[in-house]
Formats: structure tokens, C-alpha cells, sequence
């Protein structure tokens, strides 16, 4: 380990950073006595860690080497010694989900479901949680924490050489860390804005500790959020350790098909409390049809029949055509590929070809993506509705960040308190279909409600807006996806060479096999993470069944293809290690 030295100096700034911010805290929520004591305890940890970076002055170039001894102790799976056999792998992943989806039925002691609000309630298939259980953060704070890394990463702030053991152990350590925050950082603006505790349990504390019932119930939310996303954290670690592929796109990949399962073939009514009738037909877009077909007259299905099916909320036909559509193209992208040819050095003959895909950066970046989407839409709700952030100058109830719906308007409309109505907020929301944007632009006069007070024009620069954000941070994140997993032209390189590969025509150096890659992996990286992108954009568009966003989809058809090519390529180790030895990087 390395050694660590310290600039005892360092300690002054940070706790006077400190003491200011419990301060100001003071000045804008006039917390008191055990509120200031209990805040000044979660957010202690922040400055600790401060203190250790800025104070480290040890041999190695990273100040992240300051948190060496903190994140070594950190709870982890441990990786295992040998070869995990294929049968094992399986029953891991299966236990696993079994155990995800069990902790989605688990709902958050103390909670008050009915007064609830869903902050991320267009994500879920995103963060592949569900609302009020212990899995309502899901992997929100582990992609969060991700999109960190890469950005700091790819700025060259932590100064990290991720070729190297050691800086890529401290890498992964430090995102460990990271996590941990990110939890606290999601779930205390949820508990103390959205997150509403049940009245008894409330009652029941302030009966021990008199006045501070609601508080102490709301910090009680926050440890349950902690235990099911840290929870969520390691079993990640367990699926990538033991078992078959990753354990966060699993999750994504179960919640996404049982959504999609749900929204085709769900038959009951869209209106649960009513019966069945041409006015309320089942949820599901193949027995919608089924049902309208059936009972209606020829005239009913020529003036309205018709459009109910096609385009009606929930789950209109055109959305299962597009889910489909959305299926056979990845499907496409995700078996095409570029291959160069390979050749053994030793063995004369032994040829081979190495494929680079077209998805070569896989579906991480429009997770990243969409990630980054969710905690601006989150943060931009909080800073709007928060009693203590929306005090904030400038940021706090800003109508250029975003505004949002008044009780009034809520009521007018028929929209919920997380749809934003102004402001950057409202250009970078998710469209749920053709019915959110295109039939409003076409007949503004009949669908204000929908364009929530804008104009055609406005609403076409929301579209706009959206794709070129959703596009432009894939590609960003692809860029960075494939540096910090050593999948770059030098790192690919070195993998191949290792292996005692090279490529015909070429010298066995590694520099120059890099160089060649260089004509390709670049290029094919910009590509992927642009045409995730635009088909997970196009999905949302469009719109899909199970209202499950288009980048859902996309993960979850991507996924389930990926999971396929995992199980192959698992057995296929099986049979032959020194396939094993090629893939594992020698």
C-alpha cells in the first residue's frame, strides 16, 4: 500500500467550508439543536474526505491516493480465485434477479405511498427501480457516480493512468466511495421533499423526542434508501464477479420485460375502477384491439375505433409497431461488425479474425445519458419545490432552470407536479409518443393542453433540443466509456499482442497495431454512441408500450442480445481455456 504523508494545513479550509455551510443552512431552513447536530453527521463524511485529498502529499502524482487506506476498507465482493464454472454463473445471475425482484415488492417502512411524489417517475426503466421500495433510488446513484468518474476522468483531473494496476484499483476504489455519496445525495432531497413519512410512525417518534417526529422519520426513509441501493451496489459486484455479464443491466433488462410484457398483453381495463366498454378498452395494445374489433360497429370503428387503436394512450398500436421496429434495427447494429484479420505468431496458419461492432460502446453511454437527464430533472423539481433550496439566489424557483405546474394548472391540465411547463426543465423532458408533440403541433388550436401553454414552434425546439442532447452526451460518454475501460486503440493493442496475436502485414509492436486500430475504433465509437442515441431518442418519439421509454427499450433489447453473446462466448470458454486466457486479456 502506499505510503501517505500529510499537510496537516490543509484541515483550516475545510473546516471553515464546513462551519459555513451549516450555517447558511441554519439561515435558510432555521434548523435547531438535534436537526444541525444530525445534519452535521451526514454531511461530516464530505469534508473528511476533502481533508484527505487535499491534505495527501505522498509519493504518487493523484491526490485520489490520499483516500488509499479509507476506500480499502470499503465493503466489496471479493473476486473469485479461479474459474467461476458455467452452471455457477447461471444459478448467480438467476439468484440474483429472484432477489431484485423481490426487493422491488419490499416498500419503505414508514412511508406514506398515497402522498408520495415520483421524482423519477420517466426514468424507472432507466434506473431500474421501483417507486416507495427499498429499490426507488435503483441504480440512479451507481450511473451517477459513473458519469462523475468519466467526466473527471476524461478532463484528466484525477490524474490516473488507468493502464496501470495500481491508479485503475484506486480508480475503481474511489467510484466505490463515490457511490456511497451519490446514495446520500439522491435520497436526502428525496426524503425531505417527495418522500413523505406515514402520519403514525411520525407520531410515534415525536411522542419519545417532542418536535422532532417528522425529521427523525424522514432520516429513518434515507437509512432504508441506503440499504437498498448499496444493496443494489453489491449485488452489481456479485453478477460481474460470479456470475454472467453485468448485474445493472440485468435489473434494467427485468424491468423493462415485464413492462413491455405488461403493456402488449395486459387485460385489464385502462380505468381500473370502471367496467369494461368501448370508452375504457383493456390497458394492453393487442387486447385493445382485440376487444374494439369485437364489440364495435363498423361506424364507432370508422370515426373513432380506429384512432383509438392506432394512437390512444395507453399503449396505442403504433407504439408496439415501433417497439418492434426499435427491436429488429438494434438487433441489426448490434450483429454487424468490422473485422481484422488475426494471425498466431507461433502457430503458421492460425488465423483468426478480431471483431470490432458497430455498438462498439455498447449501450452504457445513453444509460449515462439518460442519467444525466434524470438527476437535471430531479434537481431542477427540488430547486422549484424544495421550502429550503427553492430560498436559494438564482438557482432557487428559477423559471430559467425550470418551472412546474401550480395546484391550479395541475387540476386545469390533468398533469402531474413532476411535468415541468418552462424553462430547461421543460426542453430537456422526455416526449411519451406522437400524441405528446407531433398531433399537438399539427392542430395547436385543439391541443393546448398538451403543448402546456406553448406554441407549435416552442414544442418543436423542445424535439430538437432533446435529440441533440440525448445524441451529443452519448457520443460524449461513448468517449469516455471506452478510455476508462481499456478498450481504446492502445489498450485493444496490448490485449491482442498479449495473446500472442498480431495483425498480418504488420510488426508484432504495439504501437503500430494501435495505429492501425486507430483508423477504426475512434470512428466506430463516435457511430455507436450517435446511433444509440438518435434510436433511443426515436423510440421516445415515437413512443412505446408499458410505458417504457425508448432508451428502456433500447437497453433492454441491446441487453438481452448481449446476455445471448455472453452465454456463448462463457461456453465456448468452457470447452477451450485457451479461449479463456484471450478473452480474460491473457
Amino acid at each position: 500500500m502506499t505510503e501517505i504523508r500529510r499537510n496537516k494545513g490543509a484541515a483550516i479550509p475545510v473546516i471553515f467550508i464546513f462551519a459555513l455551510f451549516i450555517v447558511v443552512f441554519y439561515y435558510f431552513s432555521h434548523y435547531t439543536g438535534l436537526k444541525l447536530f444530525i445534519l452535521g453527521l451526514l454531511s461530516s463524511p464530505l469534508f473528511i474526505i476533502a481533508y484527505l485529498l487535499l491534505s495527501y502529499r505522498g509519493p504518487k502524482k493523484s491526490k485520489l491516493y490520499g483516500l488509499e487506506n479509507l476506500t480499502a476498507k470499503l465493503p466489496a465482493v471479493k473476486k473469485a480465485k479461479g474459474h467461476v464454472p458455467f452452471k455457477y454463473k447461471l444459478m448467480w445471475t438467476a439468484v440474483v434477479v429472484l432477489i431484485y425482484f423481490a426487493l422491488t415488492n419490499v416498500y419503505i417502512y414508514g412511508l406514506n405511498t398515497s402522498k408520495t411524489v415520483d421524482v423519477f417517475a420517466s426514468f424507472r426503466a432507466i434506473f431500474a427501480g421501483a417507486s416507495g421500495s427499498l429499490m426507488d433510488l435503483g441504480i440512479g446513484p451507481i450511473v451517477t457516480a459513473s458519469i462523475v468518474m468519466q467526466l473527471f476522468a476524461g478532463a484528466k483531473i484525477f490524474n490516473l493512468d488507468l493502464s496501470d494496476s495500481s491508479d485503475k484499483a484506486m480508480y475503481q476504489g474511489f467510484q466505490k466511495l463515490l457511490v456511497i455519496i451519490m446514495i446520500f445525495v439522491e435520497a436526502i432531497p428525496q426524503a425531505f421533499g417527495f418522500l413523505v413519512p406515514d402520519a403514525g410512525l411520525v407520531s410515534s417518534i415525536a411522542h419519545v423526542v417532542p418536535g422532532y417526529g417528522e425529521f427523525l422519520a424522514q432520516s429513518i426513509i434515507i437509512l432504508q434508501l441506503f440499504f437498498g441501493s448499496y444493496l443494489v451496489f453489491l449485488m452489481d459486484e456479485v453478477v460481474s464477479k460470479y456470475g454472467i455479464g453485468s448485474g445493472i443491466s440485468l435489473f434494467i433488462a427485468a424491468g423493462v420485460s415485464q413492462q413491455l410484457f405488461t403493456g402488449t398483453f395486459n387485460w385489464i381495463p385502462s380505468t381500473i375502477t370502471s367496467p369494461l366498454s368501448l370508452s375504457n378498452p383493456p390497458a394492453g395494445a393487442i387486447p385493445k384491439a382485440l376487444y374494439l374489433f369485437m364489440n364495435a360497429l363498423g361506424s364507432y370503428l370508422t370515426n373513432t375505433g380506429m384512432e383509438q387503436i392506432l394512437f390512444a394512450q395507453p399503449n396505442p398500436m403504433i407504439a408496439l409497431v415501433g417497439t418492434l421496429l426499435i427491436f429488429f434495427i438494434v438487433a441489426f447494429f448490434q450483429s454487424s461488425k468490422i473485422e481484422l484479420p488475426i494471425a498466431h505468431e507461433r502457430v503458421r496458419g492460425a488465423r483468426g479474425r478480431y471483431p470490432l461492432q458497430l455498438l462498439y460502446a455498447s449501450n452504457i453511454p445513453v444509460i449515462l445519458a439518460t442519467a444525466l437527464l434524470a438527476n437535471i430533472s430531479m434537481w431542477t423539481l427540488l430547486f422549484w419545490h424544495s421550502p429550503v433550496l427553492d430560498k436559494i439566489p438564482i438557482l432557487g424557483h428559477s423559471h430559467l432552470l425550470g418551472s412546474y405546474a401550480s395546484s391550479a394548472q395541475i387540476s386545469a391540465l390533468g398533469i402531474s407536479s413532476t411535468t415541468p411547463t418552462g424553462g430547461l426543465a421543460f426542453y430537456l423532458y422526455t416526449p411519451n409518443g406522437l400524441s405528446d408533440w407531433l398531433f399537438p403541433i399539427l392542430q395547436p388550436s385543439v391541443s393546448q393542453s398538451v403543448l402546456l401553454g406553448h406554441t407549435p414552434v416552442e414544442e418543436l425546439i423542445h424535439i430538437i433540443v432533446f435529440m441533440a442532447f440525448l445524441v451529443g452526451f452519448s457520443i460524449l460518454f461513448a468517449k469516455f466509456w471506452i478510455e476508462t475501460t481499456n478498450m481504446g486503440p492502445d489498450a485493444v493493442a496490448k490485449q491482442i499482442r498479449s495473446s500472442g496475436m498480431q495483425i498480418p502485414g504488420f510488426r508484432r509492436d504495439p504501437r503500430i497495431m494501435a495505429k492501425v486500430l486507430s483508423k477504426y475504433i475512434p470512428a466506430i465509437t463516435i457511430f455507436s454512441g450517435a446511433i444509440v442515441g438518435i434510436l433511443a431518442g426515436a423510440a421516445d418519439l415515437i413512443g412505446t408500450v408499458g410505458d417504457t421509454s425508448g432508451t428502456g427499450l433500447l437497453l433492454a433489447v441491446g441487453i438481452v442480445i448481449q446476455f445471448y453473446e455472453a452465454m456463448g462466448r462463457e461456453q465456448l470458454m468452457e470447452m477451450h481455456p485457451l479461449i479463456r486466457q484471450f478473452f480474460s486479456g491473457g
